[in-house]
């Protein structure tokens, strides 16, 4: 990839995502439920965490299942 590439893209991606919050795509629809708790008896290196704690950050959530 160019130098230009490298530069292009991300400029690219942050004016779409800065159209779409323009227009509200990115909000939730009005009267949306909050997310629930998560009520987790056990944490992987962590101590528990609640959801006002994340707030403001950005949280990468990641789904396990066995099957």
């Amino acid at each position: 990839m160019t130098a230009t590439g490298w530069v292009a893209g991300p400029i690219l991606a942050l004016s779409l995502l800065g159209a779409a919050e323009g227009v509200g795509l990115l909000r939730p629809p009005d009267g949306a439920p909050a997310a629930p708790e998560v009520e987790s008896p056990v944490w992987i290196n962590s101590a528990p965490l609640r959801l006002a704690d994340l707030r403001g950050k950005v949280v990468l959530v990641e789904f396990w299942t066995y099957g």
